[in-house]
């Protein structure tokens, strides 16, 4: 991956923050000012397409949501997108059109772009879910080190420290999360990969894998 990756991992059309994305050197520079570049989209949103419903929280007409889920901004919520029984967004969250916020589902501080699922009992935070990414059953990200030290990303051109204390993982387009996966602090996932059930996963995975184990990952037979 070169420095510039966000262009390697993502569809940028498919967000509302795609050209912020873009902007950076690395897309987890981003996660510190999701925040303020939400309030900053969402007092420009169409009034004939979304309505803003609470304090800094902007949902999409055609958006469904539950009575029980729970929304704190600041949080946009894109069109056709579905938020289901006791999902828990606790801010700073971009979630784009056509997504899928499942039952028990928890965000905080993240990007979603177009036609992402988290539908089933995920925790996703300080993370960027590229579209059409899926996160099968339980599976998580981790935003923490145990240890509490900063993060240190882990490219294949070399590590990167990146003087920040939470960051989950970045997911690039069409990327497909095993059930019950723990994404470690600062992993990245190429593009069109899959990783299997039950998989720990941490530093940089290439596009158009299979992530089997740590010591067994195969690049997909594209014919």
């Amino acid at each position: 991956m070169s420095k510039n990756i966000s262009e390697e991992l993502f569809s940028l059309d498919q967000s509302l923050l795609g050209d912020r994305i873009k902007e950076c050197n690395y897309p987890w520079e981003i996660l510190p000012r999701i925040g303020e570049y939400i309030i900053e989209l969402g007092e420009k949103l169409p009034a004939d397409k979304y309505d803003q419903i609470k304090d800094y929280v902007w949902v999409a007409k055609n958006a469904k949501i539950s009575d029980s889920a729970d929304i704190t901004g600041p949080c946009i919520i894109g069109e056709n997108t579905e938020v289901r029984h006791c999902a828990f967004i606790r801010g700073k969250a971009l979630i784009g059109n056509n997504c899928v916020v499942g039952n028990s589902t928890e965000l905080k501080n993240v990007i979603l772009f177009n036609n992402v699922q988290v539908p089933h009992y995920n925790y996703v935070g300080d993370s960027i879910l590229g579209y059409g990414s899926h996160m099968g059953a339980g599976s998580i990200t981790s935003n923490v080190r145990s240890d509490k030290k900063l993060i240190t990303v882990k490219l294949p051109e070399g590590n990167v420290e990146t003087g920040m204390k939470k960051i989950g993982a970045i997911l690039g387009d069409n990327v497909e999360i095993g059930c019950g996966s723990v994404l470690n602090p600062g992993t990245i996932i190429g593009k069109d990969t899959q990783v299997y059930p039950l998989s720990s996963v941490r530093g940089c995975v290439d596009s158009n894998s299979i992530y089997k184990n740590k010591n067994e990952i195969v690049e997909k037979d594209l014919r």
